[in-house]
């Protein structure tokens, strides 16, 4: 999917980014060398199984991570829409940091649904994020926009004075999108929103979520394990494995002719909803254990490709020649020199 407004300007640049938990010798390495770009109202699917860096890359770029997470190096840029210098998140004081969330960036985390606290209504929720970002709105401002906001989402007004207990799984999840929008940022970071759902909510979600990324002009990153979902109404998808970003690529030409061979087995794990049918391969094995990552390609052990250079030498992350849009980190694609 691709809108006809989207702009090829960058909002968020990840350059570099490692994350480790545990420090020294003992540390696990989460994340690997992150490089990753989201364009101004631009939808990104990060793709991959669990386990694979998706969620903790989330929260390294919000900076959310819990103890014993820490990030070890990298940048983390973000480009305001009214300024022409961009600023990195992981340079900003506390203070800068607290006006930064919600303002600028929001995030829709896994199992959401629950996140609501079970003992307030939906509109002191809502206000309560209006009330700590926006201290100059009056009480009767703050309830317009939590009526406005549960409109944009599907909602009737008078579910704000709903407990969270009154609605339903779907409705839950809206409320929760609903606000994140509250304060009109410009990225928006899905972490598995919809696991929960039945299939039919799922795709009524997302299609909202399209509308209003059309209406409102936000960016998303949209992180999920399906990449079925990501196929129909993502611009672009990152497939991650092992903490590394193994492939890039606009949504349609991943489908069409995914170049990773990992990236090939997600896409054939799922059954086709049109067309004839074909068998399901699957990928045989299971994710890396980060303490004890095989030598050179990460997924070597799984690959149904794998030759000589793939269990010594790590591939790394190139633009494909033909296609700029493209990169991918995969022996096949790119053969070592003077091997």
């Amino acid at each position: 999917m691709t809108t006809p407004t989207l702009q090829r300007t960058p909002v968020l640049e990840i350059r570099g980014l490692d994350v480790d938990y545990g420090l020294g010798e003992a540390a696990v390495h989460a994340l690997q060398h992150i490089d990753l770009t989201l364009h101004r109202g631009e939808v990104l699917g990060l793709a991959g199984e669990s386990g694979s860096g998706k969620s903790t890359l989330a929260y390294a770029v919000t900076r959310l991570l819990s103890p014993p997470g820490v990030i070890t190096a990298g940048e983390v840029r973000y480009h305001p829409r009214d300024s022409a210098e961009p600023l990195d998140i992981l340079d900003l004081t506390p203070q800068q940091l607290r006006a930064f969330r919600w303002n600028e960036t929001s995030i829709v985390f896994q199992g959401a649904m629950n996140s609501l606290n079970p003992v307030h209504k939906v509109s002191t929720q809502l206000t309560d994020v209006l009330k700590a970002h926006r201290p100059s709105m009056s009480r009767a401002d703050r309830q317009a926009r939590a009526r406005e906001l549960l409109k944009l989402v599907g909602i009737a007004a008078d579910r704000l004075d709903s407990y969270p207990h009154q609605l339903s799984g779907g409705m839950r999840q809206r409320v929760m999108i609903a606000m994140a929008l509250a304060l009109d940022p410009e990225i928006v970071i899905m972490d598995e929103p919809t696991t929960a759902l039945d299939v039919v909510m799922q795709r009524q979600i997302l299609q909202q979520l399209v509308r209003l990324r059309e209406e409102l002009g936000f960016s998303v990153v949209f992180i999920t394990h399906d990449i079925s979902l990501l196929i129909e109404f993502s611009d672009r998808i990152a497939i991650m494995y092992g903490g590394r970003i193994v492939e890039q690529a606009p949504a349609a030409d991943l489908y069409r002719d995914a170049h990773h061979p990992y990236s090939h087995g997600l896409l054939h794990s799922f059954p086709g909803l049109h067309g004839p049918r074909r068998a399901l391969t699957g990928i045989p094995g299971s994710p890396p254990d980060l303490k004890a990552m095989p030598t050179g390609c990460a997924f070597h052990p799984r690959c149904p490709k794998v030759h000589e250079p793939c269990q010594r030498l790590l591939p790394v992350l190139t633009p494909h020649s033909d296609t700029p849009d493209r990169s991918v980190a995969c022996w096949l694609h790119h053969p070592p020199q003077g091997r």
